[in-house]
């Protein structure tokens, strides 16, 4: 399988590679248009600001490429808010595959801390992407958070979470695929959705 990682000035990008190496996968790390559009599918991760990393994909002209990609695109972090339509991170436009305008949590009480950052459920499970889960001891699996942004719960949503309030843990349309935590991060639960995105068929 020809696996692409859109490469940008964005954390965290090795690792995903890492974590695809662990399950036998060599991913291809480019910023070629070509190769992204020849990939079987292609994973878009990140951390960072969102306002700084939109600057260095639309001077490089990859939003568009990322947004007329056909195959299974996985936006992973700030991927996901990349792909949604704005950003209070930088007040800055994004992708705009997801109708969703990313929000800075605001603490409600003393214990709430930004960023939020561990451990926390998934709730609401709709997609494939999420296929097995509900055989895994009867309970709703865990995954790894660091984030300081949001996406509000939308027509897009197929997996909740709660910090402060209910938020979109995971998003999909059409061959777009997202998720706020971090799978390559998130141990066997992670490499089970990993596997999962990669088995997509479109």
């Amino acid at each position: 399988m020809n696996v692409a990682i859109v490469k940008y000035n964005a954390g965290n990008i090795y690792s995903v590679v890492n974590a695809l190496r662990r399950m036998s996968i060599e991913p291809l790390l480019t910023d070629e248009a070509e190769l992204l559009k020849q990939a079987d599918c292609v994973l878009f991760p990140g951390q960072g600001h969102a306002g700084e990393a939109m600057e260095y994909l639309k001077a490089r002209r990859l939003d568009e490429v990322i947004r007329d990609l056909k195959q299974p695109v996985f936006g992973i972090c700030v991927g996901q808010q990349l792909l949604c339509k704005h950003s209070e991170e930088g007040d800055v436009d994004c992708i705009g595959i997801f109708d969703a305008e990313v929000k800075r949590f605001q603490p409600e009480k003393h214990e709430d801390k930004v960023p939020c950052m561990g451990w926390n459920a998934l709730h609401d499970l709709k997609s494939p992407l999420y296929h097995g889960f509900d055989a895994m001891n009867g309970i709703e699996p865990y995954v790894y958070f660091v984030h300081s942004y949001y996406v509000p719960l939308c027509a897009d949503t197929i997996a909740t979470a709660n910090y402060i309030l209910p938020y979109s843990a995971s998003m999909h349309k059409d061959n777009f695929y997202a998720c706020q935590f971090h799978p390559e991060k998130s141990g066997k639960v992670g490499e089970k959705i990993l596997e999962n995105f990669l088995n997509l068929k479109m």
